[in-house]
């Protein structure tokens, strides 16, 4: 978890969710700033920061815990971002997959707080929403547990993102594989409500290029079961056609909705994923 947290504090030095971009003007009160603000009306807290005004140091969580962390207060301005984690079993059946998804949520949580902006972190799949705490979140203490249904013979359905509480105006920020049924429309509702959408979709080469050939053991990660199938070429190439296709529904629905989506790689450097594919898409700008 150290080699992640370092990973998603080396990304914000260089990348940020784009708030300072033309485009989310829309969002709430225009743009917060990158400091505690001076407002008597107590936000939240964050890391700290070298060159951080001292004076916003909370000492008493620094007696408790031994950590610095800074108390946020609401300037005049100052934007939202809801960032939503889908905790469905596949975003962390591949070690690669789930290190990558661990890397965003860290990597959009604190450049979301490195912004001065009022965050809130929920967890969804397609049968329950939590409200997390970004503390334990940045310090490594949250894993995902994927809420299962209580019917086990349901495979993964569509994530409740018609259901999560979303703030007027927000930034809305997506951490999901969009491996489900293509409820594509959903994706409305990120930018409902004045909002702007975001969505990183973590992938893996196994499910994207699967090597497979004869027969295999196979494990539905949602259903819990395993089941044993050959594998022909036809059937792989059905497969890859179809895994195509989904994905090109997906970008379609996001172009529509005015949402921006980023194919994120699971596998090597996280910043230099993040300028290969989330910043041709305006998913993250460069910091100033």
């Amino acid at each position: 978890m150290n080699d992640i947290r370092q990973a998603s504090r080396a990304a914000s030095a260089v990348f940020r969710l784009p708030l300072r971009d033309t485009v989310w003007r829309g969002l709430h009160g225009q743009f917060a700033g990158q400091g505690a603000g001076s407002s008597l009306d107590f936000q939240d807290h964050r890391p700290y920061f070298p060159g951080d005004d001292p004076r916003h140091i909370n000492w008493q969580a620094f007696a408790r815990t031994g950590n610095y962390t800074m108390k946020l207060y609401r300037q005049e301005v100052s934007p939202r971002i809801d960032l939503l984690l889908d905790v469905s079993a596949s975003m962390t059946f591949d070690p690669a997959k789930a290190n990558r998804f661990y890397e965003l949520a860290m990597f959009c949580t604190e450049s979301a707080l490195r912004l001065g902006a009022a965050v809130r972190v929920h967890t969804l799949d397609d049968t329950d929403i939590k409200l997390i705490s970004t503390e334990a979140l940045l310090a490594g203490r949250w894993k995902p547990e994927a809420a299962k249904s209580k019917n086990s013979g349901l495979s993964k359905g569509a994530l409740l993102l018609a259901k999560v509480p979303l703030r007027h105006g927000s930034l809305r920020v997506l951490i999901s594989d969009l491996l489900f049924p293509s409820e594509a429309e959903g994706l409305r509702f990120l930018a409902a409500g004045q909002g702007r959408g975001i969505v990183f979709a973590p992938w893996c080469a196994e499910e994207a290029h699967p090597q497979w050939d004869g027969n295999h053991q196979f494990e539905d990660v949602e259903k819990g079961i395993m089941e044993r199938r050959r594998v022909t070429s036809s059937l792989l190439r059905r497969y890859t056609e179809a895994y195509v296709r989904h994905f090109e529904t997906w970008r379609e629905a996001a172009r529509r909705h005015g949402v921006r989506l980023a194919r994120i790689n699971a596998s090597g450097d996280f910043s230099k994923t993040l300028r290969a594919e989330a910043l041709p898409v305006g998913a993250v700008e460069l910091c100033q």
